[in-house]
């Protein structure tokens, strides 16, 4: 695909019980309606399943697929960008296509379905609840590691710490392509605009979710531009920082929490 139209897993967020929610049919809903609750219910999955949806196919593509609308009168809502419905019409054109594919292909190979079955399992899947997909700006090798720059948009870079063994493995050179997967528990959040920190990373913007457990919080901080990141921290650190809708904070992540993958 051409980098416009960047190769994006829409059907892959994982449900309980091993079953998964189209992501596709989910932005074909928020189109239709306009609101991301009421995509959310008519496809029997939660508000918050939804939204991380949408924070994942925002953050592997070059730009929004889906954008929040002001409130007023009406209270706002969800809706797609034109980049987003095209991206829809290309996927669902696509998925026509490769439908036909291995139908054809078993009218000449008797034992196609046990290889096809095979190569899906590379196909990549990731516990990492921070996704970004980006494009490298440069590659400095040192005696044994290499550091990595990857721009993921709107002036926001990632730095991350890998063996030169493993640049080389992954081919990384000045304007390929490659994905910065992160734990949301390895990522550290503060509010405060001065401060010194061994962290190599630090991407600023505003707090659009906070949501308490019984012990830990999910903290979903969106960057200009529409990307997203998300932290797992303590509700008490939650308390103490001030952290509510709305709030300006800052995510610290360490260049060697930094796991880097490419397309295959």
């Amino acid at each position: 695909m051409s980098k416009t139209t960047s190769p994006i897993k829409l059907e892959g967020l994982s449900k309980s019980r091993g079953k998964r929610w189209d992501h596709l049919e989910l932005l074909e809903r928020i189109d239709a309606s306009g609101s991301i609750s009421a995509a959310a219910t008519a496809m029997g999955m939660s508000y918050k399943a939804a939204w991380q949806a949408v924070e994942s196919v925002n953050n592997l593509s070059h730009e929004p697929l889906v954008i929040r609308q002001p409130g007023g009168s009406t209270g706002g809502g969800t809706c797609l960008t034109e980049y987003g419905r095209r991206v829809v019409a290309t996927y669902r054109r696509l998925e026509q296509e490769w439908a036909a594919v291995p139908a054809a292909i078993g009218r000449t190979m008797d034992d196609f379905d046990q290889y096809y079955t095979m190569s899906r399992r590379f196909d990549m899947q990731t516990s990492a609840r921070n996704q970004f997909l980006g494009t490298v700006s440069a590659v400095k090798k040192g005696a044994v590691n290499a550091e990595v720059i990857l721009d993921i948009g709107n002036g926001a870079e990632l730095a991350a710490i890998i063996t030169n063994d493993s640049a080389d493995h992954l081919a990384l050179e000045v304007g390929s392509e490659a994905y910065a997967l992160v734990k949301a528990q390895w990522i550290i959040l503060t509010v405060e605009t001065n401060f010194k920190t061994s962290a190599r990373n630090s991407l600023t913007g505003t707090v659009v979710r906070c949501q308490e457990g019984a012990v830990n919080a999910e903290v979903v901080i969106e960057l200009p531009g529409g990307k997203t990141v998300a932290a797992i921290i303590t509700n008490e650190s939650v308390k103490t920082l001030g952290l509510k809708e709305g709030v300006r904070a800052t995510a610290m992540i360490k260049a060697s929490h930094i796991i880097l993958a490419v397309p295959a």
